[in-house]
């Protein structure tokens, strides 16, 4: 077994569920850490229980070649279970499978296996084992690297550079191996965008027109923060002198969000609770990935910051909407079971103008969840008529 370091933050998360007869499913875009997880799950299983007999098959490792369908995958793993002992299945890269679903099916109902299993698209995991497992899974889904999952990785102490770095080459674990320069970062950040673009959506949804989606990863791109339609999408193609109806627009979304590169946020009206069909806000799940597209401009800084806070709520476990009370938007507002708190978030506030926009905002809101303006402002701290003013720094390193 390959050496790592520990992600905490998940394994407590799934701990809960060890010998629950529920198939553990861990999703989670390419390479943010899905096998390195169930590496350590394993370990703390094996920690905790002595005489687990662990059954582990990754579909990235040549020695598991033979293992093409359902059937050749039942047969493994009935060779290698043992009678006397509790068995614990995981397998990397499911998908790899064909017809993994009923294979998995007929081990649950067996009752003799604890099943963990990982795969790089999310609406491939959720919708087929939804049809044939009714309710018999629980899904986890990994993030590239949180902000002080960074620092503990690359062994940072916590300044304004550090963020930088982090900003500049996002979270991808497989980083702490190469020097933190452009050229060596990039380099890698696209091969693993062209392995998301050809593997997990041309490949898996027979796109044709790969030319448009990767126009369209481009264009959400540079509008990361920016209400967006799928008719506001096919106009701009339109200017550009290509025709692509709204509803081929709406399935390339799905299959982008489906591979985890790109998180949606949906509005909300908060006053009356009613969540908006048109018109939502799109976001990277790993910024690097996004300047590896179009490059990393201090220009599109609010918009990078916007993303770093929704990917925070994100990974802490929030359901994060875009907030519209009458007139006037609210940056975020994320929810967690009966919890909920207002964030917004700019670069800098730098006069009356902006402060009244940021604060001005959430005082319009006038329930008691916390309220927070998130900025990289040296003076940021304390609080503004019930307002907290958090420095992003110390956003991104808070546990909510």
């Amino acid at each position: 077994m390959k050496s790592y370091i520990l992600r905490p933050h998940y394994l407590a998360k799934i701990s809960p569920f060890i010998n629950q007869p529920l198939i553990k499913v861990i999703v989670g875009q390419r390479r943010v850490g899905k096998s390195y997880l169930l590496l350590q799950l394993i370990d703390h299983i094996r920690q905790q229980y002595p005489d687990a007999n662990i059954i582990y098959i990754n579909k990235e490792l040549y020695e598991f070649d033979s293992i093409k369908d359902y059937h050749d995958l039942i047969r493994y793993i009935s060779v290698k279970t043992q009678a006397d002992n509790p068995n614990y299945v995981f397998i990397d890269e499911i998908q790899d499978i064909r017809e993994f679903e009923k294979a998995i099916r007929s081990l649950q109902s067996d009752g003799n296996y604890d099943i963990y299993i990982t795969g790089s698209n999310a609406n491939l995991l959720s919708g087929e084992l939804a049809t044939l497992l009714s309710g018999r899974y629980i899904e986890f889904t990994v993030y590239s690297l949180s902000y002080p999952e960074f620092l503990k990785f690359h062994k940072y102490d916590n300044t304004n550079d550090t963020l930088m770095k982090y900003i500049k080459f996002g979270g991808l674990p497989y980083l702490i191996h190469l020097e933190l320069t452009e050229d060596i970062i990039y380099d890698y950040l696209q091969s693993i965008y062209n392995s998301i673009l050809l593997k997990d959506i041309v490949a898996r949804y027979q796109v044709r027109n790969v030319n448009f989606l990767e126009n369209l990863v481009r264009f959400l791109a540079d509008n990361i923060g920016n209400l967006t339609t799928a008719k506001r999408i096919s106009d701009f193609l339109k200017n550009q002198k290509i025709n692509m109806s709204p509803n081929i627009i709406l399935n390339y979304l799905s299959n982008l969000i489906s591979s985890n590169i790109i998180l949606k946020a949906s509005r909300l009206n908060i006053e009356g609770r009613k969540i908006f069909e048109i018109s939502e806000k799109y976001y990277f799940e790993d910024l690097g990935l996004r300047h590896t597209l179009v490059g990393y401009r201090q220009s599109a800084i609010n918009q990078v910051y916007e993303n770093l806070v929704y990917n925070h709520l994100i990974v802490n476990g929030y359901k994060v909407y875009i907030g519209q009370l009458s007139n006037r938007e609210i940056d975020f507002v994320a929810e967690k079971g009966n919890d909920r708190l207002y964030v917004q978030t700019t670069y800098l506030i730098p006069n009356k103008q902006v402060w009244e926009r940021e604060f001005g905002n959430l005082l319009t809101i006038k329930d008691n969840f916390p309220k927070f303006v998130v900025s990289n402002d040296e003076s940021a701290g304390g609080s503004e008529k019930g307002i907290e003013h958090l420095h992003i720094r110390d956003f991104l390193t808070r546990t909510w």
